[in-house]
């Protein structure tokens, strides 16, 4: 039965599924622009009782009263939910019709679905070389987390969007902490959370996003970095074991151009290129964000480049240093700060904190130079890098007392009187 020109309603006898006692099934198919779905009648009924052309039980079955009373009550309010999805929806399914007639609610969009999303979106990224393997690795921990949270908190293994409220934000901070994570990094997994349910919104999972007010707070942290007699020290010992020499060779370049590990690790001899000045320079793209970190090679990590150009492996995988798995990188740095008598916790990121402050700033390179280094694109986030030492401080003012109150300065007169 053709009621418009969309919708289309047909009764029909599955014979296949006739029973023992000769019954056939009646079922209801649902057709709208060529699309279909069905679900069954409940009903059975004698084939030589079933009208074809009609959709109808003729006057010999002996339930054709209820049976067709059934046939057009179904088709008026099958029609009905038709009518009522299309004042709500721009497109409306033969499924969307049948599920509304069998009063099944709709399923609602849920949170592990907003991951999946979310994270499998960057993880093509990633296959095409312009995301970071090690974001996407953030990304699925963080689900992991949340899933463990809900599992906590609610006895649930996913959560509809709709049904989270504002306080699931502080109460996922308040599970991290208890997980012994620290602060920082807790909101930091609130922040990526927050970003998760902006891109539901985006996807029209839900209208707005619950915890998109819940601010992310955080401590400024005491940032280790290495003072120049400590850098020396290191760079200096005599170091016999062969792979904690290689992996204070790797640190000691961080700590005088600034790269992460994941930078450092996909280093290439055709990285390093002639600058304008003549010299050799380093350049790579940084696989957080992208943006490129350009610096010029001082006299120490073009001695350590030099070292390792005929190492099998930098030759057999065409690298520039050899470098380990972040995680035995780690493990090594502690031996490393062992061995050197350093009291500090030796990571990729107080090698590169090392170069923002000891390096560069304490020697008067400006910041904006220091952040183009570092590859930020925000000089904020070099001013988190980069501490204002004592160091710092006191050849500033050195240089400006000589300004002032030696040679020709202005007021050296005015001391001397």
């Amino acid at each position: 039965m053709k009621v418009n020109q969309e919708l289309s309603i047909l009764f029909w006898l599955w014979k296949a599924k006739q029973s023992n006692d000769g019954l056939v099934p009646i079922y209801v198919r649902i057709t709208i622009n060529g699309l279909r779905d069905q679900f069954s009648s409940g009903k059975k009924i004698n084939a030589d009782h079933w009208n074809e052309e009609t959709g109808f039980a003729v006057k010999a079955c002996k339930d054709a009263a209820a049976i067709n009373a059934y046939i057009t009550l179904t088709t008026k309010e099958l029609e009905k939910c038709y009518n009522d999805l299309c004042d709500d929806n721009e497109n409306v399914t033969a499924k969307m019709v049948k599920d509304r007639y069998l009063h099944k609610p709709e399923p609602k969009a849920s949170l592990m679905q907003a991951f999946k999303i979310h994270n499998g979106e960057f993880a093509e990224k990633v296959a095409k070389d312009k995301g970071s393997p090690g974001t996407l690795a953030r990304y699925d921990r963080l689900q992991r987390k949340v899933e463990a949270f809900l599992k906590k908190k609610f006895k649930v293994t996913d959560i509809a969007l709709d049904h989270i409220q504002y306080s699931f934000a502080s109460g996922f901070y308040h599970y991290l902490l208890m997980q012994d994570i620290d602060e920082n990094t807790s909101m930091k997994y609130v922040k990526t959370l927050k970003q998760v349910m902006a891109k539901a919104v985006n996807e029209g999972m839900i209208p707005q996003s619950p915890i998109n007010n819940f601010k992310c707070s955080y401590k400024d942290p005491d940032r280790d970095y290495l003072e120049m007699h400590e850098i020396i020290k290191i760079y200096s010992k005599r170091i016999t074991c062969r792979r904690i020499a290689e992996v204070r060779d790797v640190y000691i370049f961080c700590c005088f151009t600034g790269y992460a590990f994941e930078t450092v690790y996909a280093l290439e001899p055709e990285n390093i290129f002639t600058g304008v000045d003549g010299g050799l320079w380093i350049r790579k793209d940084r696989a957080k964000s992208g943006t490129e970190e350009t610096v010029p090679l001082l006299p120490i990590p073009l001695e350590i480049i030099e070292k390792y150009k005929a190492h099998p492996y930098c030759v057999n995988e065409n690298k520039l240093l050899p470098v380990n798995c972040n995680q035995r990188y780690n493990s090594y740095l502690k031996e490393l700060a062992d061995i050197c008598d350093i009291d500090k916790h030796l990571t990729t990121h107080t090698a590169r904190h090392t170069f923002a402050t000891t390096i560069t700033l304490e020697n008067d390179v400006p910041i904006e130079t220091v952040s183009k280094m570092l590859g930020h694109k925000d000089i904020r986030t070099t001013q988190i890098y980069a501490k204002i030492t004592k160091r710092k401080i006191s050849n500033n003012m050195k240089v400006l007392h000589e300004k002032l109150f030696e040679n020709n300065g202005p007021l050296r007169m005015a001391v001397s009187a």
